[in-house]
């Protein structure tokens, strides 16, 4: 682990190996201690927090992606947007370890949490519940450079010690691939039911993103996940000035993989530059764009998901 190990003044468990001299934690060895009596106590206190916290969220959805670089943190963001306008209690969390964006596309990057009655207090942004290991960096240009035990241990406690109670929705950012923190996601809530209620896939039409989508859609079925749908990005690019949509890739990969993999397909999202613009300012584009013909696109995704 480097030395730029994050650090919270809400959550002593995460801080037991810190090193950074203005670390609250740094030196309180009774927060361990107190940690192995209760284990050894009960050996699976862990598991019963976990449940305890999780039962008392509505449903958990996370978001996978075959390969890097097809925007599924933007389908993210405006999933949880779109559920949020729609009066849903929604929370979001951010498990890409090594490359937390979800702070920066809400807005939030500068805050940091703190510890609640009951654990660690998420962000507030606009409403929704937000967690990232973002907001435990020292600075955005830190590194997380942690192998997988590490990685699960914190998603672990990303899921069981942050305040999710009494939502109706946590949607779960995962990064590209089928590695250690989707598959973390999986294992973690597996053998809880309800676990994951499901996964939104995303990709692009072009066909060396669609290949990989088939592996996150047998990696759920591996993982028994219930796959909600595909959504194809970057379908088209939409002109700023006229509006008209041109097939910058090849369309339609998407659909074609969702029917022939026999998963539903939850529709079709072009290329908008204000999405861009919404994403680096911010704005969740759903909310700040939503009379676009884009955002109509985007709530039509999460009809499943309120159904």
């Amino acid at each position: 682990m480097s030395n730029d190990t994050p650090h919270t003044d809400c959550e002593p468990s995460m801080c037991e190996s810190c090193n950074v001299a203005d670390c609250p934690s740094a030196g309180n060895t009774h927060h361990a201690e107190n940690n192995h009596n209760a284990q050894a106590a009960d050996p699976h206190a862990d598991e019963h927090k976990l449940y305890a916290r999780m039962s008392r969220v509505g449903r958990k959805i996370v978001v996978l992606s075959g390969k890097g670089g097809v925007g599924k943190s933007t389908v993210a963001v405006n999933i949880a947007t779109a559920l949020h306008l729609a009066g849903k209690s929604v929370g979001i969390l951010d498990v890409d370890i090594h490359g937390p964006s979800i702070p920066t596309m809400l807005g939030v990057e500068q805050e940091r949490v703190h510890k609640g009655e009951e654990g660690i207090l998420p962000v507030d942004a606009d409403g929704i519940k937000v967690m990232s290991l973002g907001f435990l960096l020292n600075s955005m240009d830190d590194a997380a450079i942690w192998r997988g035990p590490m990685k699960m241990s914190v998603i672990k406690q990303f899921l069981a010690d942050v305040e999710w109670d009494g939502l109706d929705f946590l949607v779960i950012d995962s990064p590209p691939g089928t590695g250690d923190e989707p598959l973390s996601v999986c294992q973690l809530l597996s053998p809880f039911s309800p676990g994951l209620d499901g996964a939104v896939v995303v990709t692009t039409p072009q066909r060396v993103a669609a290949i990989d989508v088939r592996k996150s859609v047998n990696f759920c079925k591996q993982m028994s996940v219930p796959v909600i749908g595909i959504v194809e990005n970057m379908s088209g690019f939409v002109c700023p000035g006229c509006g008209e949509v041109t097939q910058v890739f090849r369309s339609g990969g998407g659909q074609r993989i969702a029917e022939s993999m026999e998963v539903p397909f939850l529709g079709s999202i072009p290329i908008d530059p204000k999405i861009v613009e919404a994403g680096d300012g911010g704005q969740p584009f759903v909310q700040h764009f939503a009379d676009t013909a884009t955002a109509v696109a985007m709530r039509k995704i999460i009809e499943p998901l309120l159904k």
